[in-house]
């Protein structure tokens, strides 16, 4: 039976190699990745019966061979066509 009395990495010459490699005590901080410019994420709120004819909206447009819809496709798409001019006061 070993002896359990002692630490249980003990004297091992490798202890620094597994505790850096696999416990990563040194860590360093990889470079943050190059953020997209071209684009922003945006978070906006739609009720869920908007949100229901936008995705019947996009399913009708991959059926009819337009495979690259997408909710953010058709909203870009709907924007381009907006005039700003005829909404009526909100």
């Amino acid at each position: 039976m070993a002896n359990q009395s002692g630490p249980v990495w003990g004297n091992d010459p490798f202890e620094d190699v597994v505790v850096d490699e696999f416990y990563k005590t040194s860590l360093v901080k990889p470079k943050p990745k190059k953020k997209p410019e071209h684009y922003k994420v945006i978070s906006i709120s739609l009720y869920n019966d908007d949100l229901a004819c936008l995705d019947e909206m996009v399913k009708s447009l991959k059926q009819s061979g337009n495979r690259r819809a997408n909710r953010s496709a058709l909203i870009r798409f709907a924007l381009q066509q907006l005039n700003v001019s005829a909404i009526p006061k909100l």
